[in-house]
């Protein structure tokens, strides 16, 4: 019975490790090549550093079957794309002030930032 509640504890601690206090890792520069791959769980790169004030435009490829990797959702800019399975998709940005903005899949099981920055 111990090593049972023991795991549940494992669990809880590791679901609210991942749907609150996971940080996305990786950081790509703007570039006109920005692609970004989904599969196994993730983004790849899941930060991705753009310059404030440019339309810019995010290439994805979906290399993963899950439903849920098929929607890339960027909330606050109410942009809802689907991604097809082996394909790239390009999502275009208009031009954004300085924040941080969340993409994520329909369910937010897959995360990812979009970082705008000041121009230097």
């Amino acid at each position: 019975m111990l090593i049972i509640n023991i795991l549940g504890a494992l669990l809880i601690l590791g679901i609210v490790w991942w749907f609150w206090l996971y940080k996305p890792t990786g950081a790509s520069e703007n570039s006109s090549d920005m692609l970004v791959t989904v599969k196994n769980g993730i983004y790849e790169p899941a930060r991705l550093r753009i310059p404030a004030g440019e339309a810019t435009s995010i290439k994805f490829l979906r290399e993963e079957a899950s439903p849920c990797a098929g929607t890339v959702v960027f909330s606050d800019l109410e942009i809802s794309e689907e991604l097809p399975l082996n394909k790239q998709k390009t999502i275009h940005l208009p031009a954004l002030t300085p924040g941080t903005y969340s993409f994520t899949c329909q369910m937010q099981m897959y995360r990812g930032e979009l970082i705008v920055d000041d121009k230097p």
